[in-house]
């Protein structure tokens, strides 16, 4: 069964897409069956992973309106070791037609429960604010992603996040947690950099990721050239990140398994 992980902030610019595929790519990298959903219709995390979003047949927008199946909107054959479900500006549609839908809210959790076994892990990459898209996004998972920089707004925009993820665990998914704290553009030499990221370790505490993501060129140049940074230069400080964050997951969900099955092996 996938663990589905929502990346989102609804602060912009923060490297939520950049976070998406290159985690994607690192989990990838160490043998995980990954599968990315781009929700965000710009297409950003479909063209970072080599799949041109101007050819979709079928997309993120089908799939969500039931227009398609997953295993038809899943692109399997791509270069860069994870499956996408990609996105364009179609999906913009989405939004207005899901307001006239039955279980709107769940409908990206019902498509994604019907390939769950196929994957160990499932990212969802979202637009840069709250709307039905995010909200099927929070629905449909287990763990929020919130990858942020270390500057004084992005505390005050973390607050309101963690204030939208618990209105979403009460109202409609118990399971949903806040997976994990990011610190990305981590620029040590900046004092404001070092206050902010203690107040998110004295806040969060074991929440805060001990990988922080560096300024990099390299995770810049990247998407350009259609690939995760980890494709375009793997020995680049930002792809040696992504990787650490990648091991730091997939031992926190490790640790997680072995506690619930101890659990149940507790209670009989």
């Amino acid at each position: 069964m996938a663990k589905t992980l929502t990346v989102t902030n609804q602060k912009g610019g923060v490297g939520k897409t950049t976070t998406c595929v290159n985690l994607a790519a690192s989990l990838a990298a160490t043998k995980k069956r990954v599968l990315l959903v781009d929700l965000d219709p710009q297409g950003n995390a479909t063209m970072g992973s080599g799949v041109d979003k101007h050819e979709l047949e079928n997309s993120a927008y089908e799939l969500l309106t039931g227009q398609t199946e997953i295993k038809d909107a899943l692109i399997t054959d791509t270069d860069v070791g994870y499956h996408v479900i990609g996105s364009n500006g179609d999906l913009t549609a989405a939004e207005v037609e899901l307001l006239q839908m039955p279980r709107r809210e769940f409908r990206l959790k019902m498509a994604l429960e019907q390939v769950a076994d196929d994957y160990d892990f499932i990212l969802l990459d979202n637009p840069p604010s709250l709307n039905l898209l995010t909200v099927n996004a929070l629905a449909a998972s287990s763990g929020v992603i919130i990858p942020m920089q270390c500057e004084y707004y992005a505390l005050e925009g973390i607050s309101a996040l963690v204030g939208t993820i618990d209105k979403i665990n009460k109202r409609l998914n118990p399971e949903l947690k806040i997976e994990g704290i990011l610190r990305t553009m981590f620029d040590p030499r900046m004092s404001l950099t070092k206050d902010v990221s203690n107040h998110l370790v004295e806040y969060f505490g074991d929440k805060v990721y001990r990988t922080v993501i560096p300024r990099n060129i390299r995770l810049a140049e990247a998407p350009s050239h259609g690939l995760p940074a980890l494709l375009y230069d793997k020995n680049s400080r930002g792809s040696m990140a992504y990787l650490a964050l990648a091991g730091e997951l997939i031992r926190k969900t490790a640790q997680e398994k072995q506690k619930a099955q101890q659990e149940e092996v507790k209670n009989g």
